[in-house]
Protein backbone atom coordinates (compact mmCIF):
# COMPACT_ATOMS: atom_id res chain seq x y z
CA UNK A 1 0.00 0.00 0.00
CA UNK A 2 1.14 3.48 -0.88
CA UNK A 3 -0.01 6.81 -0.27
CA UNK A 4 -2.52 7.99 -2.19
CA UNK A 5 -3.70 4.68 -3.93
CA UNK A 6 -7.13 3.84 -4.76
CA UNK A 7 -8.02 0.11 -3.23
CA UNK A 8 -10.09 -1.93 -5.95
CA UNK A 9 -13.70 -1.05 -4.80
CA UNK A 10 -15.44 -3.94 -3.32
CA UNK A 11 -19.50 -4.10 -4.39
CA UNK A 12 -22.47 -6.00 -1.90
CA UNK A 13 -25.68 -6.29 -2.69
CA UNK A 14 -28.32 -5.96 0.31
CA UNK A 15 -31.76 -7.33 0.03
CA UNK A 16 -34.36 -8.01 2.69
CA UNK A 17 -33.66 -11.32 3.63
CA UNK A 18 -30.20 -10.37 4.87
CA UNK A 19 -31.79 -7.47 6.78
CA UNK A 20 -33.77 -10.60 8.58
CA UNK A 21 -30.95 -12.66 9.05
CA UNK A 22 -29.17 -9.26 10.38
CA UNK A 23 -31.61 -8.50 12.66
CA UNK A 24 -32.10 -12.32 13.78
CA UNK A 25 -28.50 -12.15 14.94
CA UNK A 26 -28.38 -8.23 15.91
CA UNK A 27 -31.81 -8.34 18.24
CA UNK A 28 -32.41 -5.39 16.52
CA UNK A 29 -35.88 -5.47 15.04
CA UNK A 30 -36.75 -1.78 15.00
CA UNK A 31 -39.76 -2.24 12.09
CA UNK A 32 -38.23 0.46 10.13
CA UNK A 33 -35.65 -2.61 8.85
CA UNK A 34 -38.79 -4.37 7.49
CA UNK A 35 -41.92 -2.98 7.15
CA UNK A 36 -42.68 -0.49 4.63
CA UNK A 37 -45.54 1.28 6.02
CA UNK A 38 -43.50 1.90 9.40
CA UNK A 39 -40.59 2.74 7.75
CA UNK A 40 -42.73 5.21 5.18
CA UNK A 41 -44.69 6.83 8.06
CA UNK A 42 -41.05 7.63 9.76
CA UNK A 43 -40.20 9.86 7.30
CA UNK A 44 -38.52 7.13 5.41
CA UNK A 45 -38.24 6.29 1.67
CA UNK A 46 -39.03 2.46 2.35
CA UNK A 47 -37.32 0.11 4.52
CA UNK A 48 -33.84 0.74 5.21
CA UNK A 49 -30.25 -1.39 5.95
CA UNK A 50 -29.56 -1.30 9.52
CA UNK A 51 -26.72 1.06 10.06
CA UNK A 52 -24.40 -1.15 11.77
CA UNK A 53 -25.01 -3.74 8.69
CA UNK A 54 -24.05 -1.23 6.97
CA UNK A 55 -20.88 -0.36 8.77
CA UNK A 56 -20.26 -4.43 8.54
CA UNK A 57 -20.23 -4.05 4.85
CA UNK A 58 -17.33 -1.55 4.84
CA UNK A 59 -15.70 -3.81 7.67
CA UNK A 60 -15.86 -6.55 5.26
CA UNK A 61 -13.90 -4.69 2.38
CA UNK A 62 -11.17 -3.71 5.19
CA UNK A 63 -10.51 -6.96 6.13
CA UNK A 64 -10.29 -7.93 2.47
CA UNK A 65 -7.91 -5.21 1.77
CA UNK A 66 -5.92 -5.84 4.93
CA UNK A 67 -5.97 -9.82 4.13
CA UNK A 68 -6.72 -10.70 7.79
CA UNK A 69 -9.10 -9.48 10.19
CA UNK A 70 -6.45 -9.31 12.98
CA UNK A 71 -4.75 -6.57 10.47
CA UNK A 72 -7.42 -4.03 11.07
CA UNK A 73 -6.61 -2.27 13.84
CA UNK A 74 -8.56 1.13 14.16
CA UNK A 75 -12.33 1.21 12.44
CA UNK A 76 -14.85 4.01 12.69
CA UNK A 77 -17.74 5.50 10.25
CA UNK A 78 -20.37 8.17 10.81
CA UNK A 79 -23.66 7.32 9.08
CA UNK A 80 -25.01 9.74 7.46
CA UNK A 81 -28.18 8.30 5.35
CA UNK A 82 -29.95 5.57 4.90
CA UNK A 83 -29.76 1.94 2.75
CA UNK A 84 -33.09 1.56 1.66
CA UNK A 85 -33.86 -1.92 0.26
CA UNK A 86 -36.45 -2.74 -1.84
CA UNK A 87 -39.10 -5.46 -1.55
CA UNK A 88 -37.53 -7.45 -4.66
CA UNK A 89 -34.92 -10.24 -5.29
CA UNK A 90 -32.61 -7.87 -6.19
CA UNK A 91 -31.52 -5.29 -3.29
CA UNK A 92 -29.63 -2.58 -3.74
CA UNK A 93 -25.92 -2.32 -4.13
CA UNK A 94 -23.51 -0.76 -1.70
CA UNK A 95 -20.13 0.01 -3.21
CA UNK A 96 -16.96 0.60 -1.06
CA UNK A 97 -13.61 2.11 -2.03
CA UNK A 98 -10.63 3.42 -0.74
CA UNK A 99 -7.80 5.62 -0.61
CA UNK A 100 -4.73 4.81 0.94
CA UNK A 101 -4.06 8.43 3.40
CA UNK A 102 -0.30 7.94 4.57
CA UNK A 103 1.84 4.59 5.56
CA UNK A 104 4.50 4.85 8.53
CA UNK A 105 5.33 1.96 10.92
CA UNK A 106 3.98 -0.46 9.28
CA UNK A 107 0.42 0.77 9.57
CA UNK A 108 -1.82 2.33 6.60
CA UNK A 109 -4.69 4.32 7.16
CA UNK A 110 -7.21 4.14 4.74
CA UNK A 111 -10.27 6.71 3.77
CA UNK A 112 -13.18 4.69 2.96
CA UNK A 113 -15.77 5.71 0.45
CA UNK A 114 -19.37 3.91 0.54
CA UNK A 115 -22.04 4.72 -1.40
CA UNK A 116 -25.45 3.80 -2.68
CA UNK A 117 -27.26 4.61 -6.05
CA UNK A 118 -24.97 7.25 -5.79
CA UNK A 119 -25.15 8.60 -2.47
CA UNK A 120 -22.57 8.51 0.14
CA UNK A 121 -24.16 6.55 3.03
CA UNK A 122 -21.45 6.70 5.55
CA UNK A 123 -19.13 9.84 6.62
CA UNK A 124 -16.01 10.32 8.55
CA UNK A 125 -15.34 6.69 7.11
CA UNK A 126 -11.67 5.84 8.34
CA UNK A 127 -9.50 2.31 9.22
CA UNK A 128 -5.55 1.68 10.28
CA UNK A 129 -4.58 -1.49 9.00
CA UNK A 130 -0.94 -3.35 10.19
CA UNK A 131 0.80 -3.72 7.07
CA UNK A 132 3.74 -6.26 5.88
Amino acid sequence: MTPGAALEPRTFRVTRADLVRYAGASGDFNPIHWSDRVATAAGLPGVIAHGMFTMALAGRAVTAWAGAPDAVLDFGVRFTRPVPVPDDDTGVEVVISAVVKEVSDGRAVLDLTATCQGQKVLGQARATVRVP
